[in-house]
């Protein structure tokens, strides 16, 4: 491998999904081979990494500095942190390398900001983190999933839908850069609460999100310097699932998360998600 890259790879007989007994070097070939759909949802945009060096069975960090040693071709950017409160070098994957190096740091799961950073305080994805509480299935996620499509559809407003890799789906619309994070946020907020009264799952309030048997529609992702799971990001659960886009028409009744996993998501042939970037839309926001 090291004759195709820049990146020099270590420890690659490490066992880093125990459960499935998969190496460190099964993790590298995964990100090469789905680097073709996945880099494209990278580009120009702040990297944050959950690194688990010594397995998914061990305690991981969270990552936002660009760690010591960074090699002089990762791109980084520098700004602000208000949550750190200090200046934060954060990492930029533009190409195959640099996506190769985070996968040999056991970054398996990368994460990336609703903006690019070089037009960081204006989004051009808005996200609808559906978050659900045990006993609520995935079965309900669907249906309130594909409530909300039918309701953007009303509206015009092309969205796009992935397996959050978890018990959860989300639900993006790309947007012109025309609208900033308390924008986004609001409108988020506010489609919650209309979803709240068509159904009696949802919740639309940060307060009642941890509630049994709810759903709850998550607005505050759509803050500055805030991540989701990137498209096609693995991540650190026993079985290796990846967080996968989907044709809306797959959310069907039986369909479960786990079955989009390090094997058989580098088997699926379309990406969903081809094109949206090239779908940026306008909202209707006060």
């Amino acid at each position: 491998m090291d004759e195709l890259t820049k990146v020099s790879f270590t420890n690659l007989e490490k066992i880093i999904y125990p459960a499935l007994d998969l190496k460190k070097s099964q993790v590298i070939e995964y990100y090469i081979r789905i680097a073709p759909l996945m880099l494209g949802s990278l580009k120009k945009r702040i990297i944050v990494m959950n690194r688990y060096p010594n397995g998914v069975d061990k305690e991981g960090f969270y990552e936002k500095d660009a760690p010591a040693g960074i090699p002089l071709w990762v791109e980084t950017f520098n700004t602000y942190s208000e949550t750190a409160q200090r200046e934060i070098d954060y990492v930029i994957c533009n190409n195959l390398d640099t996506l190769l190096w985070m996968a040999n740091l056991a970054a398996l799961e990368i994460n990336i900001t609703l903006s690019t950073f070089d037009n960081y305080d204006t989004p051009d994805l808005v996200l609808f983190d559906i978050d659900p509480e045990p006993p609520c299935s995935f079965d309900d996620v669907m249906d309130i999933a594909l409530l909300l499509k039918e309701k953007l559809d009303e509206l015009n407003l092309r969205s796009f839908v992935k397996t959050s890799g978890k018990k959860g789906l989300h639900v993006v619309l790309p947007i012109i850069d025309n609208y900033n994070f308390r924008q986004t946020r609001e409108f988020v907020h506010q489609f919650g609460k209309f979803l709240a009264g068509e159904s009696d799952l949802v919740v639309s309030e940060f307060r009642n999100s941890r509630d049994p048997g709810t759903i709850f529609i998550d607005y505050l992702q759509n803050t500055r310097g805030k991540t989701m799971i990137a498209p096609y990001s693995l991540r650190a659960q026993a079985k290796a699932p990846v967080s996968t886009p989907l044709e809306w028409k797959e959310l069907k009744k039986g369909l479960r998360p786990e079955e989009f996993n390090i094997f058989s998501v580098i088997k699926r042939k379309n990406d969903p998600w081809e094109g949206l970037l090239e779908s940026k839309q306008s909202l209707e926001v006060e």
